[in-house]
């Protein structure tokens, strides 16, 4: 009997023994008599069930999870094979609640397809947005990426078709696209999961965006703790070029576009463009002054293209089914769908992407079924670790830009950090000033200095000493931070700072009425 089974090569999956139950599953089949096919899928992001197991049946796919090697004899002599009945048979994944309420348009291959297969890719949709972008001009693709919405999911929530059209309009003799595939928030793993379960769709995204803008190479900036990522998308890469979507004459059209894999050295600001862009030139990751805009002049002086990971893989799906389409999803100025990653104290943690609009409590509980160590949930925080905390009374608050930003937050990566009561919201104020002082890169005094004396500032107030001067100095320096600095690294910590302070006093106040507080 031949069977095949779907076991994930993703990060988590691999934390969570995915390699050694696939070693398991084959050899306990092959004792069997079965005769056994495994791809390595990434993973469709449900991390609590991981590693989910998936075995092909005449009636499609089904699944079991979270399988452990103590359970690989009973589930191959309950019928694995055949989809067989068992406490860990899932059913059919499309249909687990987690999944059938997702609206997936950038992950519904993530989890699927072989991920470094050229074939497996374009059997399951890969390259139509590709072949509908070359049956346009330039004008045309880069107007459907401006009409669909498409908003830089990096961070800045930057209309996408701006950009992509000052790009394409300047003269030069070389253009760049790069992707900053530098995720280093907290609680985000989006591009990473794209990168190791659908690379293909991150590089067709970024070849439509070298025909619109007339660039022929381009990088991809990949943090360095990343080696899955690294390792598959070097793998997808050279079998793009053998199958002719990536190098010279791509797709018979007569374009050309190299692409290239650069790894960080861990510096959470090169998650800056231009700070990136220093980087991939091989100098120390500092800050640029703008102007220049890198549009204009961007990697090596030339006009570039810099987008993270979740913009360019939203492009496929808008040139293959149009603007309007995706356009149709969201809500206000925020649209198409978010890619939102849920961890933290959380039952189910995981990948979700939903259309704009939906409220942080639905994440929450709705996917997320509440905190996993059972207790309330105290805070939350959205969009990194210069995100806002957000308590309970705030957790209505819609995911879409202009919301989050009129409740003092931010969308960010879309990544979601939950806490429950016994959190420290003073300790996690302190950690902001200190995970800015760490991760500056210095070239300016207001996030240089100024996140250094917020440290010791805060001490003083979890000390007890002076609380409510030392909390007003803490106020007045994150307005120097937010004014002064020259780029979001400093500009926003004081987001994280002022939020908590804001919204959980208490939290600042308990140390204040000790005896020993004193001068």
């Amino acid at each position: 009997m031949s069977v095949t089974l779907y076991i994930p090569r993703d990060a988590v999956a691999l934390g969570l023994g995915a390699n050694k139950v696939a070693r398991a599953l084959f050899a306990g089949a092959e004792r069997r008599g079965l005769d056994v096919t495994i791809v390595r899928t990434g993973s469709r992001g449900l991390f609590w069930l991981e590693p989910m197991v998936e075995v092909g049946t005449p009636e499609g796919r089904v699944a079991y999870g979270p399988v452990k090697l103590a359970d690989i004899d009973a589930l191959l002599d309950a019928g694995l094979a055949t989809g067989g009945d068992h406490p860990l048979r899932l059913g059919d994944p499309e249909k687990i609640p987690y999944l059938a309420r997702q609206q997936r348009l950038t992950f519904h291959r993530c989890g699927v397809i072989d991920p470094v297969s050229v074939d497996d890719y374009r059997a399951h949709g890969g390259y139509r947005g590709l072949e509908a972008a070359l049956k346009l001009d330039a004008e045309g693709i880069v107007a459907a990426v401006r009409d669909s919405g498409l908003r830089g999911r990096g961070g800045a929530g930057f209309p996408a078709g701006i950009k992509w059209n000052t790009v394409m309009l300047a003269k030069a003799d070389q253009k760049y696209v790069v992707c900053n595939a530098d995720e280093g928030d907290s609680g985000t793993f989006a591009d990473r999961m794209m990168m190791e379960g659908d690379p293909f769709n991150l590089i067709e995204g970024m070849t439509i965006a070298a025909v619109a803008t007339g660039a022929t190479r381009g990088y991809i900036y990949l943090r360095s703790e990343y080696p899955q990522a690294f390792a598959t998308l070097k793998e997808a890469i050279a079998n793009g070029v053998t199958a002719g979507v990536l190098g010279e004459n791509i797709l018979g059209s007569g374009k050309t576009f190299h692409l290239e894999v650069r790894l960080g050295a861990g510096a959470y600001i090169c998650g800056e463009e231009t700070s990136l862009l220093e980087s991939l030139e091989g100098k120390r990751g500092i800050v640029r002054a703008k102007p220049p805009i890198p549009a204009l002049k961007g990697f090596l002086g030339k006009p570039t293209l810099v987008n993270n990971v979740m913009t360019f893989t939203a492009v496929p799906w808008i040139l293959e089914n149009g603007a309007k389409a995706y356009a149709d999803y969201g809500m206000g100025r925020s649209l198409g769908t978010l890619p939102i990653q849920l961890a933290g104290n959380i039952k189910h943690g995981g990948l979700i992407e939903m259309a704009f609009g939906i409220t942080l409590r639905q994440v929450i509980e709705d996917f997320g079924g509440g905190t996993r160590s059972g207790r309330p949930v105290r805070a939350v925080q959205v969009g990194g670790p210069l995100g806002a905390y957000f308590p309970d009374h705030l957790l209505d608050t819609p995911l879409d830009y202009e919301a989050m930003a009129a409740k003092k937050g931010l969308v960010g990566h879309g990544g979601i950090v939950v806490f429950d009561d016994t959190v420290d919201m003073a300790a996690q104020a302190r950690f902001a000033f200190e995970f800015c002082a760490t991760e500056s890169c210095g070239k300016c005094t207001p996030c240089r200095i100024g996140a250094t004396r917020g440290v010791e500032t805060m001490d003083k107030v979890i000390a007890g000493i002076r609380p409510d001067a030392n909390l007003k100095l803490v106020e007045d320096l994150c307005e120097v931070m937010t004014d002064g600095s020259l780029c979001a690294m400093g500009g926003l910590t004081p987001m994280p700072v002022m939020s908590a302070i804001t919204h959980f006093p208490e939290d600042f106040r308990r140390a204040g009425d000790l005896p020993a507080a004193a001068e």
